[in-house]
């Protein structure tokens, strides 16, 4: 697409298009992460209260060393799929809703909207939650003023004047933070490991565990809280400089994701196995006993609440608003904050509800599989690499309306997966990918989307 042709679209074009929160779905012409700000945006974006919770679901499943294994397979797997569903967007600087027109369709790209975005403004409402119980007890230890609604309401609106700022808010939130994160998080492995060791040598290491479908099913989750984003990854990549090769851009991922989930996944198990406890506020404030270092600790907990809403789960469901209710970036961004107050997070955190949100991933898992295969065949094998950014945004051309393909596709993937539950995402890949390309083959209806 030339200059002249994204002019006439309404696109900008010009080196000034990327200021501060006014992100664009047009193609991204100027790339502000370097290869440092990527991973360091990446690092502060996983690390997840979600991952701590799947990590005290596996307590009386696994044991320490196949759960750190479970932790390295899903993350290499993640790794290698962000990389590769990535790069549309870091090729062509487009993000997800526009690179899923070739395979969807103008109207279709609502079935992966949907999709992903509700994932992300359920886990944005679960750990806005969880940081407001952090800085209500930070205020509880300080100052013996304790109340969980008003830090609640303060800090999700803390988050959405942050998500205001797009990108380049994101870019200095998560490069300043990468420190504190790393730091913290090495503090609060050594000291669940001090604290509670002999328990975890009794419950952990020494349980025998199963090496069987469990296991596998373990990957999946640790995986699955990643899926949203293997699915969307454009929206990110397209912000990285050209000159990052795959193979970096793996290293990237692998640096960032990995070492995250594995402190966090470990955490929950070791001390979820020790104490019962699956409330990481309850689980922080019994482990730790100086009461500078409980401040700290959940200052922490707070503040990588902040950095992994603003990251994965405010840009893609503003996003998709942009597309489909054609609003502007910041207006977006408002509205995914405040419907975050409508997931009940409350509910959520409770120690009952730690099966449920295994349950919640697995379930989302079964239709962000499907997608993310439908998208890996469409730009591989159906596009070849090359795709006509004409018609990625002309919405009286070939790819106007929906693509029956790709429903199809999605729907044999979906219940494949929900048939095979535990393993859903890993179930649903080639079930989607071979239909949706048989039918890109050999349906009348879909034949216009191969132009």
């Amino acid at each position: 697409m030339t200059q002249g042709t994204m002019a006439a679209q309404g696109l900008a074009t010009g080196p000034d298009d990327k200021k501060i929160g006014q992100e664009s779905l047009a193609p991204q012409q100027v790339r502000i992460m370097d290869p440092w700000s990527y991973l360091f945006a990446w690092l502060g974006g996983c690390v997840s209260i979600g991952t701590f919770t799947v990590g005290s679901g596996l307590v009386g499943t696994l044991n320490l060393l196949q759960t750190v294994l479970a932790i390295a397979i899903g993350c290499t797997v993640i790794g290698f799929a962000l990389m590769i569903n990535g790069r549309a967007g870091h090729k062509y600087g487009i993000p997800f809703m526009v690179q899923a027109r070739s395979a969807y369709g103008f109207s279709g790209t609502r079935l992966p909207a949907l999709v992903r975005s509700v994932p992300a403004i359920v886990w944005y409402g679960f750990q806005s939650w969880i940081g407001a119980g952090a800085l209500n007890l930070v205020s509880e230890t300080m100052f013996g003023y304790s109340n969980i609604w008003v830090f609640f309401i303060g800090f999700q609106f803390l988050q959405i004047a942050l998500s205001v700022l797009g990108f380049h808010g994101i870019k200095w939130l998560e490069n300043i933070g990468a420190v504190f994160i790393i730091g913290a998080l090495i503090y609060m492995f050594f000291s669940v490991i001090s604290r509670y060791g002999d328990q975890i040598s009794t419950n952990l290491i020494q349980a025998p565990g199963t090496w069987g479908a469990p296991f596998w099913g373990a990957t999946m989750l640790f995986l699955g809280v990643y899926s949203t984003m293997m699915l969307n990854v454009s929206d990110y990549s397209r912000e990285l400089q050209h000159q990052v090769g795959g193979v970096r851009q793996v290293a990237i991922y692998a640096n960032s994701i990995l070492p995250a989930t594995l402190f966090m996944g470990l955490i929950g198990l070791m001390v979820s196995s020790a104490t019962g406890e699956v409330d990481p506020i309850r689980v922080f404030s019994s482990a730790v006993d100086n009461p500078i270092l409980l401040v700290v600790t959940l200052l922490f907990i707070a503040f990588a609440q902040v950095t992994t809403n603003i990251l994965n789960n405010v840009v893609p469901p503003a996003y998709a608003m942009m597309d489909v209710f054609k609003l502007p970036y910041k207006a977006a961004a408002v509205i995914v904050g405040l419907l975050a107050f409508a997931t009940f997070p409350w509910l959520l955190v409770r120690d009952e509800s730690a099966a449920g949100l295994g349950l919640f991933i697995r379930t989302y898992s079964a239709f962000l599989g499907p997608i993310f295969a439908i998208l890996v065949v469409d730009y591989y094998v159906i596009r070849k690499q090359n795709l006509n950014l004409t018609h990625h945004y002309d919405a009286t051309g070939p790819y106007r309306g929906w693509n029956p393909a790709a429903v199809i596709a999605t729907v044999i993937g979906v219940v494949v997966a929900l048939i095979f539950s535990a393993i859903s995402w890993y179930a649903s890949l080639i079930p989607a990918g071979l239909s949706y390309y048989l039918l890109m083959q050999y349906l009348p209806a879909a034949q216009r989307f191969r132009a």
